[in-house]
């Protein structure tokens, strides 16, 4: 391909074609993209789109069989409804409060008791969430199931008891699984192993022990003989995200995608600085490399090429291999 209609084919910007989506799921076809970016997507929708979780517990009575530590944990993985959880903000950074507010914490409420001689089950259902929130719906259990019940937090014989109170925050699953906004993310390219990627390895049979997945159907097989490309590339990648219910599929890719706009804007900031040139780093540097004033001086090196100095192979748009794509403008093309 030429560069001129890589350019044309680059201004066109990635495709994304859906092929299923309902409640909890969403499947589609990213194309017209590379690798990287379609692997960045991927980690970002995992790790870093923030969702509202139980942070704090604190136990005030537990009588039950299960230790106060263990209640903590399943307090903490219950989904909680993040539909709106652009409106709080994370506690780190509420110039509200200096612990808790209704801007940056929820919280929610339980107490059970068993005065009978059958099991008490508790369920996510009986938490009682707390008025003071940005919003009406964020904080609450998510609740799927036709009884209506949610996940079940422990049982109650007569005369066991359990009272506490909880403390949800903003927070992303880097930090902790809790988090996390989806329970699984499928990412599939070259159904048909055209790149060798994967070495499939088998007994008897590739075909019969390598079943090939749905996606294979959306890709022509390689033909008989056909030559191996090794300046193929992939292209068109499948996607399949499963959430908890804290949000919708669809909602939990777009703020991937948003949050890696902000990861960009954040890079193209730090690039580029207050002055223009060397950022807004201000951190420590090599002693030799400073002037007599305590600024930073530039002591030059040799590039593989040849240049020598402060100038490098890029300093008038041309490199050791000729002009680049973006002519003799003296830049790299970041305008």
């Amino acid at each position: 391909m030429d560069y001129d209609a890589m350019m044309i084919e680059e201004n066109l910007g990635a495709n994304v074609k859906i092929s299923a989506a309902d409640a909890t799921s969403i499947k589609f076809e990213l194309s017209n993209t590379d690798l990287a970016f379609a692997n960045s997507l991927r980690r970002v929708i995992q790790g870093e789109v923030p969702t509202v979780a139980i942070e704090f517990v604190d136990i005030e009575i537990n009588t039950t069989v299960l230790a106060d530590e263990f209640i903590a944990h399943r307090m903490g993985l219950i989904p909680l409804d993040s539909t709106d959880i652009d409106q709080m903000v994370f506690a780190r950074d509420c110039t509200n409060c200096d612990s808790t507010c209704e801007k940056c914490a929820i919280f929610l409420t339980l107490h059970a008791k068993c005065n009978s001689d059958e099991i008490t089950k508790v369920y996510a259902r009986d938490l009682v969430v707390g008025h003071e929130r940005v919003t009406q719906t964020i904080g609450n259990p998510v609740i799927v199931d036709p009884e209506g019940q949610g996940p079940l937090l422990c049982k109650l014989r007569k005369g066991q008891e359990i009272k506490l109170t909880c403390i949800a925050k903003k927070g992303i699953s880097k930090e902790h699984a809790k988090w996390s906004p989806t329970a699984a993310v499928g990412f599939e390219y070259d159904p048909h192993n055209k790149l060798h990627h994967i070495d499939l390895w088998y007994e008897q049979d590739a075909e019969k022990e390598w079943p090939k997945s749905e996606y294979a159907q959306w890709e022509d097989p390689p033909a008989e003989g056909e030559p191996f490309d090794y300046d193929a590339v992939p292209s068109r990648f499948y996607f399949e995200v499963e959430g908890v219910g804290s949000m919708a599929p669809n909602q939990i890719v777009q703020a991937g995608i948003q949050e890696l706009q902000n990861k960009l804007a954040k890079l193209l900031q730090g690039l580029q600085g207050n002055d223009g040139a060397n950022g807004d780093y201000d951190g420590p540097r090599s002693p030799d490399a400073m002037d007599a004033g305590g600024g930073w001086q530039d002591q030059g090196y040799t590039t593989p090429y040849g240049n020598t100095g402060n100038q490098s192979a890029w300093g008038g748009g041309a490199t050791a291999y000729g002009t680049t794509p973006y002519g003799n403008s003296g830049g790299t093309g970041w305008s």
